[in-house]
């Protein structure tokens, strides 16, 4: 089931998470993953406020933002990517270019060749946790096929090394920031991968089925927006610890996921008549091992 997400990205108690805003669901005429995107981004960029940026994965393209509107943003790049200079080349003999220089931030092998990477405009360094990281950036680039033109929206390409990767970075943003900078705003995007991580492990319904139209789409959100919740409530909730060994017990979803199991059902709070405690009759039902143990067909010899 796909669902797009869009969540804002803050800290409590020195955690990094993710606030849910909003969800998008599958079109029923359209069920791809690039229409959804395009409905998903049109809803961010009516929401997004001035001191705010958008932060997506290599799911989406650069195209696909500029289409939305979106004029602020980081986005994480294919390794294979290529883009134009915003300028034309110098003429000097022959066809008059009507593109920009090719710019190929990181060198590929192709057809048994090697493709160079081009040249960087700026190089950085800088220290972060004891190690050194570096960063190629090109600045003013376009989109393959759109024609130089001063009124066209650019963006920079970074290309950040860190030695605990073997691949670099490969990032893009039209706005204007240091490295550093740019590398911390595409790592604040992995805390919304904690909502969908809380929905389906923590909350368990990666073992729910459900056949109803309504429903298979009601589900997700339903239990996203439980994930969410959940991961508030463990990052201000005291840490309980496991055992008297547990000295230092941090604010994790498992902890408190083990806390409330260990609760009664809450029966002060008045539920609706829909909602309530289910009573089945289990004591038919085996138990234990023989709960698990397969049905062996028996034969017998004639």
């Amino acid at each position: 089931m796909i669902v797009g997400i869009s969540g804002e990205v803050g800290e409590v108690n020195g955690q990094r998470m993710a606030l849910p805003r909003a969800c998008e669901r599958v079109h029923p005429k359209d069920t791809s993953e690039k229409g959804l995107w395009q409905r998903a981004l049109k809803h961010v960029q009516k929401g997004l406020q001035e001191d705010e940026m958008v932060v997506v994965d290599a799911g989406v393209n650069i195209g696909a933002l500029q289409e939305a509107g979106i004029g602020r943003y980081g986005i994480r790049l294919a390794t294979n990517v290529t883009a134009r200079r915003n300028v034309l080349p110098e003429h000097h003999r022959g066809r008059k270019a009507k593109d920009g220089t090719l710019v190929r931030p990181l060198a590929r092998q192709h057809k048994g060749k090697t493709l160079a990477a081009t040249s960087p405009d700026e190089t950085y360094t800088w220290e972060e946790d004891g190690h050194q990281l570096r960063a190629e950036i090109w600045r003013n680039l376009v989109l393959n096929g759109v024609t130089p033109d001063p009124q066209n929206r650019v963006f920079d390409v970074y290309a950040i090394y860190d030695p605990a990767f073997k691949q670099p970075w490969l990032l893009a943003t039209p706005v204007n920031r240091k490295p550093e900078r740019v590398r911390a705003m595409d790592k604040d995007r992995w805390p919304v991968e904690q909502i969908p991580l809380c929905a389906k492990q923590m909350v368990g319904t990666h073992r729910q089925v459900v056949h109803n139209p309504e429903r298979v789409q009601r589900l997700p959100e339903l239990a996203l927006l439980a994930g969410s919740i959940l991961s508030f409530l463990a990052a201000t909730f005291p840490a309980p610890p496991t055992g008297f060994w547990d000295r230092k017990p941090q604010r994790m979803l498992g902890r408190f996921r083990r806390l409330l199991i260990g609760q009664p059902f809450p029966k002060d709070v008045k539920l609706p008549g829909q909602l309530r405690e289910k009573k089945s009759v289990t004591g038919h039902l085996p138990k234990g091992n023989l709960a698990r143990r397969p049905k062996v067909a028996e034969t017998a010899a004639t």
